[in-house]
Parts: structure tokens; sequence; C-alpha cells
């Protein structure tokens, strides 16, 4: 049995022009004890399907599960096996850090766990702040207590939504080093981030989510093998050449631009001379996740473009014969 498991999960709600459809059909398991990477563009379904996890939204089809116990029919045994860090700043401003992780622990029926507390506390850097109140804590510090929230009642399964969003990179390191220590001990992990490298380094396989679908499903060495292996990434004023802009993504000034190996990277340089681009601060680097989503998103576009041409040639076909 998996640690979770989402089955044919569909989510649509009403909006100002019809129903919205904010996840369809998605399934895919996570095993026992990976560090599994959920990514994806704003709006592709992340925070939805994470809030049916939790049982914080319903699904309207399909069946999650965590540790074979139904979000659903089984509710209370779910909850119990899962830890969630959610994106938002919520906490009562009416008690202390310690309090508020002892009354956490209460909620899923913990009591005597102290020792776990003051472990949660040093090893996410609060050791001094487990008797100030919650307000006095800096938005960096709140988010670190949403953290030892999750964890105090030592679920198996622990959920990161977007966790490092906006807080500072003492924090990333030390919230890595801990869950990168709890998976090794066995937790299994869920991680949504817009920070790609931090899901290149930490998650052993990937789900990428475009408008409520799966698109790619790997492990994340395999997602990466199957792009071109070396980035050139340079400054330019000047328009790329046809043939290297239609392997290119242009960010402002900075171009970077694929290629598969040595010859190529020659033979595109180049062409630019001979085009007449003229370069500065040229480098030579390896391909990353956000070339795996671009290459995987284009593909499934230029499959949208054929699949309507098509449409189109039919009935066009179709008006004729008729």
């Amino acid at each position: 049995m998996p640690a979770v498991r989402f089955q044919d999960v569909a989510k649509s709600y009403p909006g100002a022009h019809g129903e919205v459809r904010a996840l369809d059909g998605v399934s895919f398991d996570i095993e026992r004890g990976e560090f599994f990477g959920l990514l994806g563009p704003n709006g592709a379904g992340k925070t939805t399907l994470i809030s049916i996890l939790a049982g914080l939204a319903r699904a309207s089809a399909g069946r999650v599960s965590v540790m074979g116990h139904d979000v659903v029919a089984d509710y209370a045994a779910a909850r119990r096996a899962l830890g969630v860090v959610p994106q938002e700043l919520v906490f009562d401003p009416f008690f202390s850090v310690r309090e508020t992780l002892r009354i956490q622990s209460g909620y899923f029926g913990v009591h005597g766990n102290d020792a776990w507390i003051d472990e949660l506390l040093a090893a996410l850097g609060l050791a001094d702040k487990g008797e100030a109140n919650m307000r006095q804590l800096s938005g960096g510090m709140k988010r670190r207590v949403l953290v030892a929230q999750a964890l105090v009642h030592r679920p198996p399964v622990i959920v990161l939504d977007e966790p490092t969003a906006g807080v500072d990179v003492e924090l990333r390191q030390t919230l890595w080093q801990f869950v990168a220590r709890l998976n090794r001990e066995g937790h299994t992990v869920l991680l949504t981030t817009h920070y790609l490298e931090e899901a290149e380094a930490l998650c052993g396989r990937i789900a990428m989510l475009k408008q409520g679908r799966v698109v790619a499903l790997d492990r994340t060495a395999n997602l990466l093998a199957g792009t071109a292996s070396t980035m050139l990434r340079f400054k330019t004023d000047d328009v790329l050449p046809p043939d290297v802009a239609a392997r290119s993504r242009v960010t402002g000034r900075i171009a970077q631009v694929s290629a598969h190996d040595a010859t190529e990277v020659e033979r595109t340089l180049g062409r630019l001379r001979a085009a007449g681009v003229r370069i500065e601060d040229l480098e030579i680097g390896r391909a990353d996740l956000e070339d795996v989503f671009l290459r995987d998103h284009g593909r499934r576009r230029r499959r949208g473009e054929r699949t309507q041409r098509r449409a189109s040639a039919s009935a066009c076909c179709l008006s004729v014969l008729a």
C-alpha cells in the first residue's frame, strides 16, 4: 500500500463564465519513504490537490487515501497520518510557541511529548523562542512554527506546500536539513515548490501538473536525461536567428539556448556569429527542471495545435462534401 494514492481525482467549481475544472483525472501514487515533488505553474491545481488530500476540500470525483485510509470515509485516521505545512501564515496570537505546539498535539490525542517539542524547537532554530508569544515572531519564525505544528504528532506523511516561499536562506537551509533527516528515518515527504533547484536537489521522483492534468511523472534523473544536457546562457540586445530562437527561452536580455553536445554548442555559437548577434556574459551549464517543464509544455502545445489543425481540415472537408 503506497503512502499516498490519488485515483482519477477531479475537481470542478462554478466560475463567472461556466464550470471551472481545477483537476482533471489526476492519478499517481507516492510510495512510503519517498521524497516526492509536485510541480507546476500558478493555477496548475497543486494547492487544490493538497487541499483535497488534507480534507480541506472535497473532490468532485475520484478517491484519495493516506497510508491506506480514505480521506473522506476514514478522515480521522487519514488526518492523523498527515502533517501539512500550508502556504499561508496562520497562527493564534494568544499563545506562546510552546503552548501552540502542545495544543496542536492535543488535537491528535498526543500528550507528554515535551521532549519531541524541544527537539523540534532546536532543529528549527526556535530553541530560544519557546516562551515567546506568537505575535512577537517575525514572518520567518512564524513559518518555522508552522513546520513544527505539522510535525508535532510525528506523522508518517509530511506535506510541504511552498514551505520556503519568501523566507530567508537560513530558514531554507535549516528546514531542508531537518526534513531530509526525517525522510532518511522513513517519513514520506510531498513537496510543492516554485524553487526548481530545491525539487531537483531533494526529490527522487516528480509529477508535473499543467491545467489540472499530470503532464510528466518520472524519476528526477530520468526527466533530466530526456532533456538537452547543455544550456548556453548569455545576454544580448539582438534578435536571435529563427533556428536558434526555436530552441531558446528569452527573458529580457537573457537568452538560454539548449544544446545536446559540444558539437551543437560550437554550431550554435557559429550561427550566432554569422548572424551578427553580439553576446555578453556567456555561460555554459546543464539543463534543469525548468527546461524539462518547458519542453513538455511545448510538446503539449504543439500536439494541441496539430489536433486543432486536423479538426479544422476535417471540418473543411465535410463542408465541401456537403
